[in-house]
């Protein structure tokens, strides 16, 4: 499909992964073997003459395992000492990870008062324009130390579609533990059927994007995906959600290659990023 073909054209990529697509189930353990092929799918589109931008979850889930905790009923702080404990290891293991293959790795850790604030937005914007000229992988989180609100209500998806925004990315991928967008659960619905392409984001298609994740490691559901979407095409980029099982899925993405749903941009003339900021 044309669609498809014109992602091998991609020049500033963000790859968002999940907590679910980066630890063990059985053990919640970090999956270092997923995360090395990571590392080296990031690197090849580097090699390709890409930017590459990574939004990381994982902090949390890494933090909590480390420090024995359980989810259940962890309290805000708890939550905040996982972060804390955490993104450090997670970073650690980045790094050492991506200097393997001779690439550099930075740590930039937002909330959403980054993007709200013009001056900090601004800052923000600079900072990752000047990272990518220096030829290094910006690894992205939300500040979940000090920042309750993202640990509430927010979730990465959004803060992908939103780097992606910033940064003016012609595309991002959404790696999670789903295939794409189906008409429904397909957990629970076997007729489900599967949706390759959007080429629209209307009405309909936001009812339908009930949480279709089955993972009790993220937070984001399907709906936080079209929520994603919406802003990720709105401001100009394609946007494809693709299983994170298998970390393939990224350079077939850019090869082309029919996998997950592939959401295509719609540039609104009207796109004020921080107009998405406010729910």
């Amino acid at each position: 499909m044309e669609y498809r073909e014109k992602l091998k054209d991609k020049k500033r990529i963000v790859v968002k992964i999940g907590s679910s697509s980066l630890t063990h189930p059985e053990t919640g353990s970090t999956n270092l073997v997923k995360l090395e092929k990571l590392v080296r799918a990031l690197t090849d589109l580097k090699n390709q003459g890409k930017e590459v931008v990574l939004v990381s979850s994982g902090a949390i889930a890494v933090g909590r395992k480390k420090l024995g905790l359980k989810k259940q009923d962890a309290t805000i702080s708890e939550k905040q000492a996982c972060a804390a404990v955490g993104q450090a290891q997670l970073m650690m293991m980045y790094q050492k990870l991506f200097a393997e293959y001779n690439q550099v790795a930075a740590q930039i850790l937002m909330t959403k008062n980054t993007m709200v604030n013009s001056i900090s937005n601004k800052n923000a914007k600079n900072t990752f324009e000047e990272l990518l000229k220096l030829g290094v992988i910006p690894i992205v989180n939300e500040n979940d130390t000090v920042s309750t609100y993202e640990l509430q209500f927010g979730d990465n998806d959004r803060l992908s579609a939103i780097v992606a925004a910033l940064i003016k990315a012609d595309l991002l991928i959404l790696l999670s533990d789903i295939d794409g967008l189906f008409t429904d659960d397909p957990n629970t619905n076997p007729t489900a059927k599967f949706i390759d392409v959007v080429e629209n984001i209307d009405e309909k298609l936001v009812h339908m994007g009930k949480s279709s994740s089955s993972s009790d490691v993220g937070t984001g559901g399907m709906s936080a995906k079209i929520a994603a979407a919406t802003i990720a095409t709105s401001a100009g980029a394609d946007m494809v959600i693709s299983n994170g099982n298998d970390i393939e899925n990224i350079s077939k993405i850019i090869n082309g290659d029919d996998i997950g749903t592939l959401f295509i941009a719609n540039k609104a003339d009207d796109f004020e990023l921080v107009d998405y900021l406010e729910n």
